[in-house]
């Protein structure tokens, strides 16, 4: 069956850098774009960051040139390096794999904080 399953998320300082990982499987890994998306209590799920099956990056506004999206077709896994961390990229990211279906994963908690 389909499995996205994030980890590294956890408590960092303001200007601290975290890396979360996504690994998948259950579906062609390679034929689908990979996208992190992040969601606060009470708000609504935003996007944050793609990359094509080809490897073209897209990013959020707000977060480039502090995030790098990344993905490994031969290991199933797609990443997300989050550097220059604020209090307000605190939230649960979740992966997503997009292309003839949509799939997410569980969720992963970033609490930026001193």
């Amino acid at each position: 069956q389909v499995q996205l399953v994030e980890s590294g998320g956890g408590l960092v300082q303001p200007g601290g850098s975290l890396r979360l990982s996504c690994a998948a499987s259950g579906f062609t890994f390679s034929t689908y774009a990979m996208r992190w998306f992040r969601q606060v209590p009470g708000n609504g799920r935003e996007w944050v960051a793609t990359v094509s099956r080809d490897g073209y990056t897209f990013y959020r506004e707000s977060v480039k040139g502090r995030f790098t999206i990344s993905r490994d077709n031969a290991k199933n896994i797609a990443a997300l390096q989050m550097n220059g961390l604020q209090p307000e990229d605190t939230a649960v990211y979740y992966c997503s794999a997009a292309y003839t279906e949509e799939y997410w994963g569980q969720g992963t908690q970033v609490t930026v904080s001193s």
